[in-house]
């Protein structure tokens, strides 16, 4: 037990850098390309990139991952090649070369929650059973780090304006890097003639079918919150501060339940837990939309970020460690990136994009809770398709 504590510590360090790193990144890089001058459509597109990575990088890594064992030995490079990468923001280089770093940076660092989340999970399984209390600590370093970085970040940029973006890009990566150097050297053990388990019968399976369907409308239904939050905040007249402090509160919500998710998980089922965070997802871009410029209002919708993220996030990594065990976990999670990230980020940010130029900004957040509607529709569906299922075991 002890020797497994000794790993988990620099898990948490990877996981505080990491989500650090996109603590300033995702809510202030739509602000610093709007004082770039780009247009909202331009900088909609822009903002997609980082999604489109996800579409195929993801899959790739976590598929070479699952062969080689090798998850610590490729976070260490893809964190070293996006710090080197990230350097580029620096260079005036026009919209083609400003989407290209940031392809290239997020094509690397969009591979790296998925390796970590699948050598955590096999870290935090114990006789097929995902301990929820074990991975929530350790992922609410993430939500710390998260929280401390979109907090200083705005006051930063309040006071010195939005031109320190790259050096703040450069300075986070390097301390992700860092962390990832100091992860050990895990390998998973796989005998030489042990067969490479096929993703086709699992993906076949009506329950793994409604999964993803209820995951991709989910996370569809937050795109809003990722690319025009900041946005749709700075057009109601909140400062940076402010903007930074509403980020803030969703991020302390989120730590809260990481810390107790292990008394809160197993009073409903897995299936059950998605089918609300839905129906909560789809009340909180309903509030956004009509009453943001109402500030306890608007911190009421920041505060259902607890149902809404994490717990929709803890209940699918446990999900994906059941239904994608052994040799298909790293595949598992990569798929999960993919398709729960990469196409809903490419389809938000482009639909998005349109919306909120004909309809404005709220019309967005309106669109974003009839995803969560969908995405409730599908979670009711995985309920009734897993009803008297067994229970799934880690297979290895």
């Amino acid at each position: 037990m002890r020797s497994t504590r000794r790993q988990l510590l620099p898990f948490s360090a990877l996981s505080a850098t990491y989500f650090a790193h996109i603590g300033f990144f995702n809510p202030y890089l739509p602000l610093w390309l709007q004082e770039l001058g780009y247009s909202l459509m331009t900088l909609s597109l822009l903002m997609t990139v980082p999604s489109a990575t996800r579409l195929l990088g993801p899959y790739a890594w976590g598929w070479l991952s699952d062969h080689t064992g090798e998850r610590v030995k490729l976070l260490r490079y893809s964190a070293t090649a996006a710090l080197l990468i990230s350097a580029g923001l620096w260079v005036q280089g026009g919209t083609a070369w400003l989407a290209l770093v940031l392809f290239l940076v997020f094509l690397h660092t969009s591979a790296m929650m998925p390796m970590s989340e699948a050598a955590l999970a096999h870290l935090v399984t114990r006789d097929g059973s995902f301990d929820a209390r074990r991975y929530g600590r350790v992922r609410l370093w993430g939500s710390l780090g998260f929280l401390l970085t979109v907090f200083a970040a705005g006051a930063w940029f309040e006071a010195w304006g939005l031109g320190h973006f790259p050096a703040w890009t450069v300075a986070s990566l390097a301390l992700v890097t860092a962390s990832a150097w100091c992860l050990p050297d895990l390998k998973d053990a796989h005998a030489p003639h042990e067969p490479k388990p096929s993703l086709r019968p699992v993906l076949r399976e009506r329950t793994v079918q409604w999964f993803f369907a209820a995951a991709i409308f989910h996370v569809l239904a937050h795109m809003g919150l990722y690319i025009y939050f900041s946005l749709h905040l700075d057009a109601l007249g909140y400062s940076k501060t402010v903007i930074g402090l509403m980020w803030a509160v969703s991020v302390i919500v989120e730590i809260i339940w990481f810390y107790t998710q292990g008394r809160w998980l197993p009073r409903l089922p897995l299936t059950g837990w998605l089918l609300l965070c839905a129906l909560l997802a789809a009340l909180r871009m309903a509030i956004t939309a009509q009453w943001a410029a109402l500030w306890f209002m608007l911190l009421l919708a920041q505060c259902l970020h607890a149902f809404t993220f994490a717990a929709h996030h803890a209940t699918c990594i446990a999900w994906l460690s059941q239904h994608f065990p052994g040799r298909l976990r790293g595949r598992g999670q990569a798929l999960y990136a993919v398709l729960a990230y990469g196409a809903p980020g490419v389809l938000g940010g482009l639909t998005g994009g349109v919306i909120s130029s004909r309809l404005g900004l709220p019309a967005v957040f309106w669109a974003c809770a009839g995803c969560a509607l969908l995405s409730a529709f599908c979670a009711w569906r995985l309920v009734r398709a897993s009803a008297g299922l067994p229970p799934r075991t880690d297979a290895g």
